[in-house]
């Protein structure tokens, strides 16, 4: 069966990402302040159950593919179990979760038993004094141990997400584009997105994606299209002439993807968004049990969704159409 998931602008969705906690194990500088976040009280997060209902009901009207986010999702307790319920869902075709790498290496053989497809691992510096300014304690060994694993049991293609911060790691495109060279991945460079803030310091440290074509083109690399690499998100995919891995550009800002958008979200304590950027979402929770209710609640969703994000208007301090969220990356799922 087709998508029927359309929204006003005949975009189909087919994907859901659902965020299973706003915990995380790190306190990534784009993320969250210095000084956190109010968490959301455990009893209030939505139950498996109700995730895989949520599910169910999208799986019919056309949701085929899913990925799990956080927070750090695997700081979740038993996230394989949601996996499994996931997995038996019909119509469900991928799954994908990602994560910061830190407790993968000891997590990955249950997850890929579980039902996982594959995995993206965040990570925005290979030197270990810069990761653990910019995670705030994090330890680089532990994500490059889980990225190892990923490879051992099959989690694949597998994906780097790398966001691109001035001043911070965009000397360091080189060392990611050799990576994608010498292994069989894909690293893919992110615009840094004023999720929930976009003051100052968002908009000194913003980069266009032109940077990484410059900087490769500068180091004498030469690139082709490699449209072949499997994924449900935005990326455009480019291959270094030679390289056993990829490159994906993703530019919500400078080159903004919103007429291709699938994608609805379902926050970690059960609202659907149907914009990452804006503060429209809709309580699910208290009607997952009642069918009907829950199909309607997705269609208002759709009807909600806004043709585009502005998010560059921001960067230029022009205004905009809807109010921004307040709510921080990892509150609402990425």
């Amino acid at each position: 069966m087709g998508s029927q998931l359309i929204d006003r602008f005949n975009r189909p969705h087919d994907y859901l990402r659902i965020s299973v906690t706003d915990r995380c194990n790190l306190r990534c500088v784009y993320c969250m302040p210095e000084e956190g976040v109010e968490f959301v009280n455990q009893d209030s997060l939505l139950t498996y159950e109700e995730i895989a209902e949520v599910v169910r009901v999208g799986a019919e009207f056309g949701i085929r593919k899913i990925r799990l986010t956080g927070g750090e999702p695997l700081v979740r307790k038993d996230i394989e179990l949601l996996i499994e319920k996931i997995s038996n869902i019909d119509g469900i075709e991928d799954i994908a979760l990602t994560t910061n790498g830190i407790y993968l290496a000891k997590m990955a053989e249950k997850l890929k038993d579980a039902g996982l497809t594959r995995v993206n691992i965040s990570l925005d510096t290979l030197k270990q004094d810069r990761f653990k300014k910019i995670t705030r304690g994090g330890k680089l060994e532990k994500v490059l141990a889980g990225i190892d694993a990923a490879y051992r049991v099959g989690l694949e293609p597998l994906k780097i997400n790398t966001v691109l911060i001035k001043g911070f790691n965009d000397d360091e495109i080189g060392d990611f584009l050799k990576m994608s060279y010498e292994q069989e991945l894909q690293i893919r460079f992110i615009e840094y997105m004023p999720i929930g803030h976009g003051d100052d310091f968002w908009k000194n440290s913003y980069l266009p994606l032109e940077y990484v074509l410059d900087t490769a083109k500068k180091l004498g690399y030469e690139f082709e299209d490699s449209e072949n690499v499997f994924g449900n998100g935005p990326a455009k995919n480019l291959r270094i002439k030679g390289a056993k891995g990829t490159i994906g550009l993703i530019h919500p800002i400078s080159d903004r993807f919103c007429s291709t958008c699938n994608r609805l979200r379902l926050t970690a304590e059960g609202y659907l968004k149907s914009c990452l950027y804006w503060d429209e979402e809709l309580y699910v929770r208290p009607h997952i049990n009642n069918r009907e209710e829950l199909i309607q609640i997705f269609m208002k969703s759709l009807y909600n969704k806004p043709e585009n994000h502005e998010m560059a208007k921001l960067l230029n301090s022009e205004s905009q159409s809807q109010k921004p969220t307040v709510r921080r990356m990892s509150q609402i799922g990425g």
